[in-house]
């Protein structure tokens, strides 16, 4: 995870949260297309898995808010779930699909869509934890990134993915398995994010909420002191991404 050059160059490098998912419905192929379109440096998403063991980009627990199904996505298989539309619940949707693909995205999908693109972008993977099926999310993960060939880089600042959790034990594991992949210990408070827990599992990153790192600003230095860059969520206001500018945040979040 390159740590210096977002800063150095005057603004934080961009991350498509959920893709550009203020113009289109969340983790949608419709709203990662856009977000590369408008020259997002990496796009995020959140995965979890299916009963039947696949990976799949949704934020929730359940399918409700989201599509126009309803239940866990840990007790529905990947064929329930391609049958949901994940868009009609946006206001940008179309019933004649003028905006775009809205129905379920897998993390495979994903993966080679943004491998595929014209020019470099990170993908930055969130596990979601507690689950169902605990570790096996993180396993799924590096299955899936080992079948790319880009779970192993030749170093952290040209990795083509980064995996992000807000279980310091997930991003352990990661560590473990994976030792130079790019990992981002996510956190409500900045606080936390600036004791030894970063330390302690080898997160090369910390991720604070724009609302925290305003409360503790000097996490961006401290963080830096100890060789991890500062990935910040969710700045949407011009305001935050001032702030995030002034203080050496290296990547921000944005829907």
């Amino acid at each position: 995870m390159n740590t210096g050059d977002g800063t150095l160059g005057g603004h934080p490098f961009v991350v498509a949260h959920r893709g550009a998912s203020a113009e289109r419905p969340e983790h949608t192929r419709a709203a990662y297309e856009l977000a590369l379109k408008e020259g997002a440096d990496g796009v995020e998403c959140d995965v979890r898995l299916t009963r039947d063991g696949h990976l799949v980009c949704v934020h929730d627990r359940r399918v409700d808010r989201t599509s126009n199904g309803s239940g866990l996505v840990s007790e529905m298989t990947l064929a329930e779930m391609r049958e949901l539309d994940f868009g009609g619940w946006h206001p940008s949707w179309r019933a004649d699909g003028g905006h775009g693909d809205t129905g379920l995205l897998t993390l495979d999908d994903l993966v080679s869509l943004v491998l595929d693109w014209s020019r470099p972008v990170k993908l930055f993977i969130e596990t979601k934890h507690p689950v169902r099926y605990g570790a096996l999310v993180e396993s799924k993960v590096l299955a899936l990134l080992h079948r790319y060939g880009i779970a192993s880089p030749a170093s952290a600042d040209r990795s083509r993915a980064v995996v992000m959790s807000f279980s310091a034990a997930a991003v352990w594991r990661i560590r473990r398995a994976a030792p130079l992949l790019p990992t981002v210990l996510l956190g409500s408070g900045a606080r936390y994010l600036a004791s030894s827990a970063a330390t302690a599992i080898g997160a090369t990153a910390v991720g604070p909420s724009v609302a925290a790192l305003r409360e503790y600003p000097q996490l961006v230095d401290r963080a830096l002191a100890q060789g991890r860059s500062v990935y910040c969520w969710t700045v949407d206001e011009y305001d935050d991404i001032d702030f995030c500018r002034s203080v050496g945040v290296a990547w921000i979040a944005t829907n």
